[in-house]
């Protein structure tokens, strides 16, 4: 299996072309992530008149690391220019704004689907499925085209399990080939666990909590990672070559390291080699 690729640019976050939703229509809780409480549908008091941060050069060190490790796999650009034609929250007519808080959540669920399935028709492996997953594609791409109404009727929950189903059995066939027991880990407390230098190849990691857990020089090859929550694990030199279904987000939130191997679909964050 070769390490498989992502590179839609409408699934990558272009704040140029958006309205700060995710400052808008997003809680914060305070905590280690936000400093400070901010209800849903409410402006980040950062947030200029030009709807751009104020503060996104200096995010970590003012206590908001929950901003620098979200992404909303382009769907900011695509309410604020395609759902809602480009008036903005502040502008538009009475109701406007609590509408769009309403719809970016909805396409923001798609748009990760649609990074998933992208990245599944990418695995040679999966090649029995890609006639599923091209319809799959298609359909979630047609969702996001619905209008504001329809967008917030939509039942998510419903078109994600389906999605899934189809990306487990895009999980099986990619990780078959790979050496090593496969370990099954979906859904496991692995918060803190000490696992460095195992060999995870090909393992389900799938909504494994992994908060804060020594993957230091980990063998992950070809392992499942959706929905896996990396915040502050140690990847220092860990081997995630060709790790399936890794996002920018998971890696931002763990520490990590120059010596840390990973797949094409992903970049390396700037805070592992520049201090936390």
């Amino acid at each position: 299996m070769r390490d498989q690729t992502v590179d839609r640019e409408d699934l990558r976050g272009d704040c140029a072309n958006c309205f700060g939703l995710c400052c808008v229509a997003l809680p914060f809780a305070r905590s280690a992530d936000f400093a400070i409480d901010k209800p849903a549908g409410t402006p980040c008091p950062n947030l200029g008149e030009d709807h751009r941060c104020g503060i996104h050069a200096r995010l970590r060190q003012q206590g908001f690391n929950g901003c620098t490790v979200y992404d909303c796999f382009g769907a900011g650009q695509k309410v604020s220019q395609v759902t809602f034609g480009g008036r903005d929250w502040r502008t538009g007519p009475r109701g406007h704004a609590r509408r769009m808080a309403e719809v970016f959540p909805v396409v923001r669920h798609l748009h990760e689907l649609l990074r998933y399935l992208t990245e599944a028709l990418a695995l040679p492996a999966a090649a029995p499925l890609h006639p599923e997953l091209r319809r799959a594609l298609e359909r979630t791409e047609e969702l996001t085209l619905g209008t504001p109404e329809e967008l917030a009727a939509l039942d998510v929950p419903a078109h994600r399990e389906s999605v899934n189903a189809l990306l487990l059995r895009t999980s099986e066939l990619a990780r078959a080939g790979r050496p090593g027991r496969r370990r099954e880990h979906r859904g496991a407390d692995l918060m803190g666990a000490r696992l460095r230098g195992a060999d995870l190849r090909g393992a389900n990691l799938r909504g494994a909590l992994l908060v804060a857990a020594d993957l230091r020089g980990a063998d992950l090859r070809g392992a499942d990672v959706i929905g896996a929550d990396l915040r502050d694990a140690d990847l220092t030199d860990a081997d995630l070559t060709g790790a399936i279904f890794l996002t920018q987000p998971q890696l931002t939130a763990a520490r990590g390291s120059a010596g840390t191997r990973l797949p094409g679909s992903v970049d390396r964050p700037a805070h592992w080699t520049a201090g936390r």
